[in-house]
């Protein structure tokens, strides 16, 4: 069985290296290109690409899915099945090629959190649980019919970061199974609508930077998901407006929620400028034990504190 192999970030390398490891006949990977990246802007390739050439994987890098000359690359490699984890979109001509079907790994469970950002939005709405999906592509994006499924439990105090990993490598587990089941014929495909249960699909759009703001009027429960939910990527920020009338930049790595009575403003800072530091919510306080100050480097509570001081009538907003 012939497969090709499409993904770039570091969370579609798990995957493909589950079935390197299974001695499963990968004829070629598909990957974003090159591109510069940090702050020296130097020319960088993808985490797939890396793990490809270690392995001495044919690797293509099209710029445009649709260009003839990368189509044609493609159909000489003639791939029985496609594999897809962590790629962009692809048009028909791509998905539709091989005989056994392009199948893709999604980071939810499907029909809940189609869209680019699953893990987060999970943990951003308080999602108590999630999973991953195996299903075959068709037209409309995270659409296709399910192959498979995994759930997975999302304790309290996870953050994106930590249920990334987890999702990680139990999807990969379960592209192995996919693909042994696809490698036998052993196939049963439900329909999305019919997982739903009479619920409502929740969805998971791109991110942007107004997203991450915390508006600290919302809850506290609300105001501690969106910060485990942005950790440690792309990370959720406030602003602290001084005395002054400064305003400072600030992102907020890791906290806890503290239930409490006060008689502060919403945002207003609590603190002893050595060893905690707090902000005054509706019902309580957010005890952040990880930051960032805008041109700064990320901080635990206790270090930042040794070089900065929080003056009691500054207000986060």
């Amino acid at each position: 069985m012939r497969i090709v192999f499409m993904g770039t970030p570091q969370f579609a390398v798990a995957s493909l290296k589950i079935l390197v490891e299974n001695t499963y006949n990968v004829v070629g990977v598909i990957t974003s290109p090159d591109k510069p990246a940090g702050r020296g802007q130097q020319v960088q390739q993808s985490a797939v690409k890396e793990f490809a050439l270690q392995h001495n994987l044919k690797v293509l890098q099209p710029t445009n899915l649709k260009d003839e000359n990368f189509l044609q690359e493609l159909k000489l490699l003639q791939p029985d099945l496609q594999i897809v984890v962590a790629f962009r979109m692809l048009p028909e001509s791509v998905w539709n090629l091989p005989p056994l079907g392009t199948y893709n790994l999604h980071a939810s469970l499907l029909p809940q959190y189609r869209g680019a950002a699953p893990i987060n939005w999970a943990i951003i709405n308080g999602e108590k649980e999630t999973g991953i999906t195996t299903f075959k592509l068709q037209h409309e994006i995270d659409t296709g019919n399910v192959l498979m499924q995994q759930k997975v439990v999302i304790t309290d105090d996870m953050n994106a970061g930590q249920l990334h990993d987890i999702l990680m490598q139990e999807g990969a587990k379960l592209m192995l199974q996919s693909v042994k089941k696809i490698e036998q014929g052993d196939i049963i495909l439900t329909e999305q609508t019919k997982l739903l249960a009479n619920q409502e699909a929740k969805h998971a759009p791109k991110i942007f930077k107004d997203t991450c703001k915390i508006n600290w009027n919302d809850t506290l429960k609300n105001i501690y998901n969106l910060i485990r939910g942005l950790s440690p990527y792309p990370c959720a920020w406030t602003e602290l407006h001084t005395k002054d009338g400064k305003q400072i930049t600030f992102k907020i790595y890791q906290a806890k929620e503290e239930e409490a009575q006060h008689n502060l403003s919403m945002g207003q800072i609590k603190t002893d400028n050595k060893t905690f530091f707090k902000i005054a919510v509706k019902t309580g306080f957010i005890d952040v034990s990880e930051l960032q100050m805008a041109g700064k480097k990320k901080l635990f509570i206790a270090e930042f504190l040794k070089g900065f001081s929080f003056n009691e009538n500054s207000i986060f907003k």
